[in-house]
């Protein structure tokens, strides 16, 4: 194998491959890069079973070959070398790689080619839709912080994907807050629901942060989902289970409704919040009145903290306490200056919603307190 390729484009490859290089795995193929050269492209893989990703970028091939090396080598070597084209080479009888970038030259030692697990793409015609990069990472940016980490309960690491009709939908929950996002779509032929990895949803919208807009193909099949746009391919398991009724989790009507500016109200949140230690949550306490919001915390190692925010409030007033992590990550990605808080008692799930769309819904449940 012998081709030549531009350092930025083959950095580009790299960086968009990455984070599917196994880390902790008795399996030495799977810390690897695949490289595959053929036909003026060279293709970069990398997978650790649950995830994969491909990448194609253009080169002048001299000699067709194959190659995988270290993954964390590789990547350091790529982003350090001083020139603008990069010259690869293979040599079976060693079994190493050799790079050359103007006078850089390094030896890589190679895996077996032959071993590594080479992505296999979803062939069909019929479970398949298409979306625009802007609406795909917009559903996953709203939801997938709220997907549970504790891997105890599958279930809930990951975001629920539906389509059907002109709707698209993305749920993220761990059972102590939820996060649902719906847009409209041109129609399609045929629904699809799954529980894609918060994993992969969070690697998809990095690569999705693109200034230039573009299409994503969406394939499913039994077990995986994959995801094409521009040169890059990802793919992944999906998760295995049926997810709750979410729908029952959202209460139907509220006693009071909160309008608030999300700037000043996630500013004062996150003010208080640096005195929120009570037991083990991070909580804020917030009473709730005609014309403001008084925001308070306690730590009693360190002090308490109060703040006021301006609010307009129709309903009853009341106290009620949250986790202060579960307060600020919504308002960070509403996405929206102005916004409601709609209660009904104590405790009773909240809902948070931008005060003009109801497409973004955030319910979360308050913390008993003493």
């Amino acid at each position: 194998m012998k081709f030549y390729c531009s350092k930025a484009m083959l950095q580009h490859a790299v960086q968009a491959v990455q984070k599917a290089i196994a880390t902790k795995t008795p399996l030495p193929i799977l810390t690897g890069i695949y490289l595959s050269a053929a036909n003026n492209r060279l293709e970069l893989q990398t997978t650790d079973y649950d995830m994969a990703i491909s990448c194609s970028i253009e080169a002048n091939i001299e000699q067709p070959g194959k190659a995988v090396v270290s993954g964390r080598f590789f990547q350091e070597l790529v982003r350090r070398l001083p020139g603008e084209t990069v010259e690869i080479s293979s040599n079976q009888e060693d079994s190493t790689l050799r790079i050359s970038c103007n006078s850089s030259n390094f030896n890589l030692l190679c895996f077996p080619y032959e071993e590594f697990p080479v992505i296999e793409k979803i062939q069909t015609s019929t479970n398949q839709l298409t979306l625009k990069d802007n609406v795909l990472r917009d559903i996953i940016k709203k939801t997938v912080f709220a997907c549970a980490t504790d891997e105890s309960r599958p279930i809930f690491t990951g975001g629920l994907f539906e389509a059907e009709n002109d709707s698209i939908k993305m749920v993220g929950t761990n059972t102590h807050r939820l996060a649902l996002k719906q847009d409209i779509i041109a129609p399609v032929e045929l629904p699809a629901k799954m529980i894609i990895p918060a994993k992969l949803l969070n690697e998809l919208a990095r690569s999705l942060s693109s200034d230039v807009p573009v299409d994503v193909n969406i394939y499913w099949e039994k077990g995986h989902v994959a995801f094409e746009f521009d040169d890059i391919y990802l793919k992944s398991r999906l998760i295995e289970g049926s997810f709750p009724d979410y729908n029952r989790v959202i209460p139907a009507k509220f006693d009071t409704v909160v309008f608030f500016d999300t700037h000043a109200f996630l500013d004062a949140a996150e003010r208080v919040s640096l005195m929120a230690k009570d037991g083990d949550y991070n909580i804020i306490k917030f009473r709730f009145e005609q014309d403001m919001i008084t925001l308070s915390s306690n730590n009693p190692d360190v002090g308490k903290a109060s703040e006021t925010v301006a609010a307009t409030m129709q309903g009853p007033g009341l106290e009620i306490a949250f986790n202060a992590k579960y307060v600020t990550d919504i308002l960070k990605n509403l996405g929206s200056d102005k916004a409601t808080l709609s209660l009904n008692n104590p405790l009773s799930p909240a809902c948070i919603r931008p005060a003009d769309s109801e497409k973004y819904t955030y319910v979360i449940t308050p913390v008993r307190t003493s």
